[in-house]
């Protein structure tokens, strides 16, 4: 473990060096015969026209399985294969990003096929309609009644920046989407992946001629502009805004939260890490969330807090690349409790959120997650593509260096002070956006506007600790009213 820890270490230190001074490269070499290409195009689904939600991820989508003008998908995977080769186009809200891996062995052969899928794109109609019918499946069958927990988050994300360019869930609408034709695709296409809009990263065993050729092939797509983002101004939320989705389910899934005007880079944002991880790190058993809904009572598999944007929580440990937002939120998510303890879980939830505002970090808790942190960093990006990854994050947000390697600093300087002062002046708990995935819902929402008591049972004993705990957690008094409290079919939902 030493040993692992020591490497690690010397790659954040080391090879995360910057190895050109052009403001869109990012070089990373390395004695490593996998050579990495990552392309991030300055546009995501954000830039969706408001009737066509969805075209973004279409157009990367057609990108990556769509083949080239010359080579059908099909063919493609089939010259792929015995090179070992790994080719995707991934979209999110403000970044598309063209990953490549190759064995330097293999570069030769795979160039020319690579490169031709970003300047000459197949573009088939009968790619678009699979790719098309593929984001409906998703859209009517998985997120709506398969994943109440993607569900549940899509729903916030979509409450809280209503009316702005943030209101999307990457897969659009189902209308939207069965809208959206060719034509639609080449136009986008020829506006965002332009030769002025992207940031090119490589790492791995690049010699200058690979770089030289990329710089030179990408000047052969079309001319454009920089794609600048217009401000997102979230509107003001007033007190706790809750749509319940009515649908037939075992358990409820819970999320709420609220917008926060902090991103990686800044110290405050370091300082507020560590009141997160506290309450809730991604996937960690000894957080606090987690200790008192899942370990002490037995509810759900587990409870996590965030503060930048995590999808797919479900299935990842450690936070993703390349999902980076300029508007963030604080978020809080109750993985599926019983029906009948829904109430108290969102109360358990509630509670904890407001006893660490009103009383701050203890000084062994500041001490215990940070030095914490400083170790689990490292876990982060435990490979050269994904330090990749990262590097075109800290272009994104402006850092200079590797947030990475700040991270692991910052945790030796943020003092005590400052990460109450972060917790204190990013989070509250009197105005927020809530969702349940649930059935009875009526019950629910006359549960919550009349501050129902909501006692809990156990079918194994518990200590008289959590028993008296229980009792408050049950009448603990939240500011919930008819008003703004809604209640909406999961049929409705992206219509």
């Amino acid at each position: 473990m030493k040993t692992i820890y020591c490497a690690l270490l010397f790659i954040f230190s080391g090879i995360l060096m910057f190895g050109s001074d052009n403001s869109n490269v990012v070089i990373k070499k390395s004695d490593n015969p996998i050579i990495s290409i990552k392309i991030w195009f300055k546009t995501g689904w954000q830039d969706d026209p408001a009737v066509k939600k969805g075209l973004s991820f279409v157009t990367s989508q057609l990108l990556s399985e769509g083949g080239t003008k010359t080579l059908t998908y099909e063919k493609v995977l089939d010259y792929f294969f015995p090179l070992a080769a790994d080719f995707s186009v991934s979209s999110s809200m403000e970044m598309t990003i063209v990953n490549a891996r190759i064995h330097k062995d293999n570069l030769d052969a795979f160039y020319p096929v690579f490169i031709d899928h970003l300047l000459n794109p197949g573009f088939r109609e009968e790619d678009l309609q699979r790719i098309k019918q593929n984001a409906l499946n998703y859209i009517k069958t998985t997120l709506r009644y398969s994943s109440d927990e993607e569900l549940g988050k899509a729903v916030l994300y979509n409450e809280i920046f209503k009316n702005t360019p943030y209101e999307n869930i990457g897969a659009g609408s189902v209308s939207s989407i069965e809208g959206i034709t060719l034509k639609d695709v080449q136009e986008y296409y020829l506006k965002y992946f332009n030769r002025s809009n992207y940031v090119l990263g490589i790492s791995g065993a690049a010699d200058e001629k690979l770089i030289t050729t990329l710089q030179s092939d990408l000047g052969k797509l079309a001319a454009g502009s920089v794609n600048n983002y217009l401000p997102i101004k979230p509107s003001p939320i007033n007190g706790f805004e809750t749509v319940i989705v009515s649908k037939k389910a075992a358990a409820t899934a819970i999320s709420f939260g609220f917008p926060i005007n902090v991103v990686r880079g800044s110290r405050e944002w370091y300082a507020l890490a560590i009141a997160n991880s506290w309450l809730g790190e991604h996937r960690n058993s000894s957080s606090h969330l987690y200790q008192v809904i899942r370990e002490k009572r037995g509810l759900n598999y587990g409870d996590y807090s965030y503060i930048e944007n995590f999808p797919n929580g479900g299935r990842y440990q450690m936070p993703p690349a390349n999902v980076s937002r300029r508007n963030q939120i604080f978020e809080i998510w109750i993985r599926p409790v019983p029906n009948e303890t829904r109430h108290f879980s969102f109360r358990a939830a509630m509670r904890e959120l407001q006893l660490l505002i009103d009383n701050g970090m203890s000084k062994e808790d500041y001490e215990t997650t940070k030095k914490f942190l400083r170790n689990y960093v490292l876990h982060f990006a435990p490979s050269e593509d994904k330090q990749l990854a990262f590097a075109l994050d800290d272009k994104f947000y402006g850092i200079n260096g590797s947030h990475l390697q700040k991270f692991r600093e910052m945790m030796s300087e943020i003092t005590l002070e400052e990460v109450n002062a972060a917790i204190r002046k990013h989070l509250q708990y009197k105005s927020m956006k809530i969702v349940f995935i649930t059935e009875n819902a009526e019950k629910l929402k006359e549960d919550l506007i009349n501050n129902k008591t909501s006692p809990i049972e156990y079918s194994s004993p518990k200590s008289q600790e959590i028993l008296d705990e229980d009792k408050v957690i049950a009448d603990y008094a939240l500011p919930f009213n008819g008003g703004s409290v809604k209640i909406i079919a999961v049929e409705e939902l992206f219509n």
